[in-house]
């Protein structure tokens, strides 16, 4: 083959790979609800946010309101990371397609009203905000709407009033169907109003107002017996604000916690574990289950925020039973540790390094060459990723077809993630668990069960890179 059709074909195989990792997926759709300037911690979340713009198709940002930030609303700040973000869009279509430009983001920038909580919520108290929200609904796109939540909800409980009030019940259920909340605790009073009075609606919360009992403070908080660099300040200051161009410098140092809010978002990443209609199977934002929380077990906070019983299931904090494999020096390159975490933290926390150095990778990508940065491994399976098994049968697994888009060498990790499935008894694979195929034997089940298996490949470029696979294992009787 001659040089220049050598050089033609590297080329192809590249923007391929580029094309396969950027469109392999459906975006999840977004609008985010911010009081931003209430704390660094959202200006943290929405550098976070745009760095992933191509991935996750962003259809509002709207400051609001919330309990630490009650009577103003600041959109400025949103647009000033926009502004910032608009310097480095040209490198980041560098790494992969898709990131919208800086005047389509200007343009979805809105306010809701500077009230707090329900005293913004009624008849004429409607705002670009509320509105933005019903038009995005009444668009023909049979995505779901993701609302993220970073403040206070009453922007949202505005739009769900007026939707009650004007719409047929027929239409409303239809655009309430299509709702999906999220929202970081709850940060006014009108949470709770939209979980009783619309009790069909899909929202994951850790109610109430104690940041100490949600699962999302897996992303900030320091645990003992583990390495908690990567959300140290200095880890930040290198591989994030400084040297990283104009989205770097603008990411402020934590004044409360580093990125509260950040969990509200990452598990619409496509990164091969999420499935966002599921939180039950766990991911990079947290795992979590439908069910009504025990209101004697819900402990006030301290902020002006009036808690309340749940009146109807939610999707709330779930608990995971974590071992970690940890490095070996010799031999088998991995191990089991020793310690098991146990709690709902730790459904966030345990993919804290992972999604950490993605964030370090991309803010990379704002200012590197494609040559220079490191970009995610393309997990392949040789077989489908939902299998149905009968009992005490054996099965192989397969991804040796995975590949990575600059050349690195690969690890490979299996493993059960039992919390995520219906089968509550004791399975493990087979060993080893870190080569490019593992094997199992379906355990004996009365009725269909099923189990969920995590592959996770980690390129060793700087910094390593994660992309996963789930699959689903269903065993039936015999």
């Amino acid at each position: 083959m001659g040089r220049v059709k050598l050089i033609l074909l590297t080329i192809v195989i590249g923007i391929s790979i580029q094309v396969l990792n950027a469109q392999a997926f459906q975006k999840n759709r977004v609008i985010i609800l911010t009081d931003i300037e209430a704390d660094p911690d959202d200006t943290q979340s929405l550098i976070r946010l745009l760095l992933y713009s191509n991935q996750i198709d962003i259809k509002g940002l709207v400051a609001t309101t919330s309990c630490w930030h009650t009577d103003k609303v600041n959109p400025e700040f949103i647009i000033k990371v926009i502004n910032a973000y608009g310097k480095v869009q040209p490198n980041l279509l560098k790494h992969e397609e898709g990131f919208p430009t800086e005047n389509e983001l200007l343009n979805i920038v809105k306010s809701g009203l500077p009230n707090y909580g329900m005293t913004a919520v009624g008849d004429g108290f409607d705002s670009e905000g509320s509105d933005w929200i019903i038009q995005e609904l009444e668009k023909e796109d049979a995505r779901p709407l993701w609302i993220s939540v970073w403040g206070g909800v009453n922007t949202l409980a505005q739009s769900l009033h007026k939707i009650r009030k004007t719409k047929s019940k027929n239409e409303a259920r239809r655009l309430i169907s299509k709702l999906r909340v999220y929202t970081i605790s709850d940060q006014d009073d009108s949470g709770i109003w939209i979980r009783n009075n619309f009790p069909d609606l899909f929202y994951i919360v850790s109610p109430g107002d104690n940041y100490n009992s949600a699962t999302w403070t897996g992303i900030n908080v320091v645990f003992d017996k583990i390495d908690n660099s990567s959300i140290s300040n200095s880890w930040l200051a290198e591989h994030i604000q400084q040297g990283h161009g104009p989205l770097g410098a603008a990411y402020p140092d934590v004044s409360w916690g580093v990125e509260g809010d950040t969990p509200a978002f990452l598990s619409l990443i496509p990164n091969g574990l999420h499935n966002a209609e599921h939180p039950n199977w766990g991911g990079w934002g947290g795992r979590y289950e439908l069910y009504k929380p025990d209101f004697s077990k819900t402990i006030e906070g301290g902020s002006i925020v009036q808690i309340a019983p749940e009146t109807r299931p939610i999707w709330t904090n779930a608990i995971d039973n974590y071992i970690r494999y940890i490095p070996s020096k010799y031999g088998r390159n991995i191990k089991k540790d020793t310690t098991v975490f146990k709690g709902y933290k730790e459904t966030l926390w345990r993919w804290r390094d992972d999604f950490q150095n993605d964030f370090a990778a991309r803010m990379d990508w704002s200012i590197m060459s494609y040559k220079e940065a490191n970009h995610p491994p393309i997990p392949k399976l040789s077989h489908a990723d939902k299998i149905t098994i009968k009992s005490r049968e054996s099965f192989g697994l397969d991804a040796s077809n995975s590949i990575d888009p600059d050349g690195d060498n690969l690890s490979f990790l299996w493993f059960p993630y039992l919390e995520a499935g219906t089968y509550d008894g004791e399975f493990e694979l087979g060993q080893p668990e870190n080569a490019h195929t593992t094997y199992g034997v379906t355990p004996e089940v009365d009725e269909i069960e099923t189990i969920h298996i995590i592959l996770k490949v980690t390129d060793k470029g700087k910094p390593p890179l994660s992309r996963y696979k789930r699959i689903i294992i269903e065993v039936e009787p015999k």
